[in-house]
């Protein structure tokens, strides 16, 4: 993970053994790990874990993730919210503070 002063630029990879991060989405907010909400602008979430702007290309991404289809299978449990005030952490990860 590069570490860039944006929010999550996020790519995601078709392959498990190449991402930095196993996703796995549930179905309930209380579920989840983070709440992420998608962003529209690479700029919006500045340093912001729970903001996820995705990337066309691997090489410009702070971190990659791909979507598993067990949750425990995964690194990280995750909930799409449609609001900004919504996204945030849920409970505590290895990951925190480290996807951005």
């Amino acid at each position: 993970m590069s570490g860039l002063a944006y929010a999550g630029n996020v790519y995601e990879v078709k392959y498990k053994s190449e991402t930095d991060v196993k996703v796995f989405v549930v179905d309930y907010k209380s579920e989840a790990d983070l709440n992420v909400y998608v962003a529209e602008y690479k700029s919006q979430g500045k340093d912001k874990d729970e903001f996820w702007y995705y990337l066309k290309y691997k090489s410009k991404a702070d971190f990659t993730i791909f979507f598993v289809d067990y949750k425990n299978e995964a690194d990280l449990k995750v909930f799409f919210v449609k609001n900004k005030s919504e996204a945030g952490w849920n409970k505590s990860n290895e990951f925190r503070g480290r996807l951005r």
